[in-house]
């Protein structure tokens, strides 16, 4: 890119999953906090539906976000409906940009980048990240492995366990195998997990699904409740411990934020208590030893190279009351995005300000994609 060139940054947000409205909160904050000096942004905003819809040309200053229609209104049926296609010019001006290193922005779909603000299926799953692909653009965040695998909870926890890494004991299964041979898996829970016991949909955001079941009769209802958001369920074993979070942030040598707490107000961390009620507290830095925040961020950079992860994600333990000992949970490769989600709060206190997060990964986005076209496919 020649001197002076303004990087052109699509913002992709809003989505399929249950986690819309959240991802319209993310793209929000992070169009008002980008430095204009540096960046031009064009936002792409997905229907509930799936339908996508292409906003305005921002280059002047972030002041201008205060006038976009941020959750577009149906196309009036007069209008021509280029604004309801723009996933074609997107995918097509995004590849011959990266064909031809240098060359000008041609239309609105010509980004140098994109940034994917989407939270949940559709989203954080895979799915979008290996259209990208497809099209050879650059985007910011995990690729298509390490974001499946950190939405797949069974998968991400068999990567884990290959790993080394510490984890709580687990069962999962299938639709199918529940309805086959129900009694052998209740007995193999119960005889290897026990009472209590935490029931989740292996491929879904924000706990929805998850129930805690104290007995058989709950076992069941938990299951039931689960198999109604995925085909594939986990049972955890119950510990009592506190939640501990850390940030990670890079590409093959990454490294991980100072470590925090969260306090939540409900009996576990579900969608209330994240996003809805604001009682649960974040303890930043979490007061634990120093020598437990050097296990526990180590193991956040293990678990996001066992992924294959690349950008940033959110790594979350348990912490055992009755002797410290730490076990990984679960990484999100799209944590929360807004100036006070835990994420960009753990970077803040570790000396990394939002608009220079938001710089790095911009940075990290593009020099994985150039590596990448160092491999030969074939053609």
């Amino acid at each position: 890119m020649g001197t002076g060139h303004k990087i052109r940054v699509g913002l992709v947000y809003g989505g399929r999953s249950g986690e819309h409205e959240v991802s319209l909160q993310t793209a929000l904050a992070v169009l008002k906090a980008f430095d204009y000096d540096k960046y031009e942004l064009i936002p792409f905003y997905i229907t509930k539906e799936g339908r996508w819809r292409s906003g305005p040309l921002l280059e002047a200053s972030p002041a201008a976000v205060a006038e976009l229609q941020f959750e577009p209104r149906a196309a009036d049926p007069e209008e021509a409906p280029a604004s309801d296609s723009s996933l074609l010019p997107l995918m097509q001006g995004m590849s011959e940009r990266a064909l031809a290193a240098g060359g000008e922005s041609g239309g609105i779909g010509s980004v140098d980048v994109v940034f994917p603000l989407l939270h949940g299926t559709f989203g954080e799953d895979g799915t979008i990240q290996g259209l990208f692909e497809m099209a050879n653009l650059p985007y910011v965040g995990a690729g298509v492995l390490a974001s499946s695998v950190g939405m797949d909870k069974a998968a991400m926890k068999t990567m884990f366990a290959a790993a080394g890494l510490p984890q709580v004991g687990y069962r999962f299964f299938t639709r199918f195998n529940w309805n086959k041979e129900r009694e052998a898996i209740l007995d193999g829970i119960e005889e290897g997990i026990g009472y209590p016991s935490f029931v989740k949909p292996a491929n879904l955001g924000s706990s929805v699904g998850i129930s805690k079941a104290r007995n058989r009769e709950e076992l069941i209802a938990a299951v039931e409740e689960a198999l109604r958001y995925d085909r594939k369920v986990i049972v955890e074993q119950f510990v009592d411990a506190r939640e501990i979070e850390v940030a990670v942030l890079g590409n093959d040598e990454p490294r991980a934020s100072v470590a925090g707490e969260i306090v939540s107000s409900n009996e576990f961390y579900d969608y209330k208590a994240k996003y809805i009620d604001g009682k649960s507290a974040m303890i930043i830095p979490a007061d634990i030893a120093e020598e437990t925040s050097l296990s526990v961020r180590e193991m956040a950079v293990r678990a996001f190279l066992a992924i294959d992860g690349t950008g940033l994600c959110r790594a979350d333990f348990f912490m055992r009351r009755s002797d410290g000992a730490l076990f990984i949970n679960e990484v999100n490769t799209m944590p929360g995005f807004t100036p006070f989600s835990m994420y960009p709060l753990l970077w803040q206190e570790t000396g990394v300000s939002y608009r220079e997060l938001l710089d790095t990964l911009i940075e990290l986005a593009i020099a994985r994609h150039a590596e990448k076209q160092l491999i030969d496919y074939g053609g």
